[in-house]
């Protein structure tokens, strides 16, 4: 079974997606489940897990819906309010639908010491109670924190987005690659080759820009710790689903077909319990 573990949904409202300006004009209109499925079966990709992208209660409830209407949505990685006091009333409520698989918070939104505040690592604490994995989204200078977030608890399964966001257009920096050889030590993190093509500059590239990048991380987290995520509808910025699969796809086959298998789904499976 193939799966994509890392794709969103939107109806787009202006107002709500200001973080979608001007310069991203691709991205404002809705793209929905219909607009989805025909580019998952062209690639004959069995199943995705969509993933929050407004940090709203209403939206994981939306992307719910949808993983109740078509079968092809395999499970949801929501948001829910970490700092909340009534945090394990929510955990409980969203963990009875069987598609509720991991919440995700915008760090990189958020001061480079945001994943080591008590009041985060207490919201975040109370995941593992539920089996429930936490989708690590930050900058590289973040990294750092999410280090010592991972360390300490031990037994939650994080799953860092993006190989953490590094400038694709120039050659690995070396601080990211210390922090992220410290982060793959610990065996409960997983990393989504995903967001690749929208961390190059102006959105251009050479395939081989990636290569790099790609190769450290295999390195560093091995086949049984990486997923492929296509980052739709985000990756249209810079490039179509096809391209963005065959990036990844084709990188890995040439390593070994046993670990396409892995990246390309039977992961995602273990790791989100799909």
């Amino acid at each position: 079974m193939i799966i994509d573990s890392h794709q969103h949904f939107w109806k787009y409202d202006p107002v709500r997606d200001s973080w979608i300006d001007n310069t991203m004009s691709v991205l404002k209109k809705d793209f929905l489940p219909k607009d989805l499925e025909p580019l998952l079966k062209k690639k004959e990709i069995d199943g995705c897990i969509a993933v929050q992208a407004d940090q709203s209660e209403n939206e994981t409830e939306f992307l719910l819906n949808f993983a109740l209407q078509k079968s092809f949505i395999k499970g949801v990685v929501g948001w829910v309010d970490l700092l909340s006091n009534d945090l394990n009333e929510r955990l409980s409520y969203f963990s009875k639908n069987p598609f509720f698989k991991g919440v995700r918070h915008i760090v990189q939104a958020e001061k480079d010491d945001f994943l080591l505040r008590d009041d985060v690592q207490k919201g975040i604490n109370k995941l593992t109670n539920y089996n429930l994995t936490f989708d690590i989204l930050i900058y590289p200078s973040q990294i750092p924190s999410a280090i010592e977030l991972v360390k300490k608890f031990s037994k939650q399964k994080f799953i860092l987005d993006h190989i953490g966001k590094p400038n694709i257009s120039e050659p690995p920096q070396e601080v990211w690659k210390k922090n992220i050889v410290k982060l793959a030590k610990n065996q409960n993190v997983y990393c989504k080759l995903s967001g690749l093509v929208t961390e190059t500059k102006n959105y251009n590239f050479k395939d081989d820009d990636f290569l790099p990048y790609i190769d450290f991380i295999f390195q560093n987290f091995g086949s049984d710790r990486l997923m492929f995520g296509s980052d739709w509808p985000v990756c249209l910025l810079a490039a179509d689903y096809d391209k963005v699969f065959d990036l990844i796809f084709n990188f890995i086959e040439l390593n070994s077909k046993n670990a396409t298998r892995k990246v390309f789904g039977e992961n995602a499976i273990k790791i989100y319990n799909l």
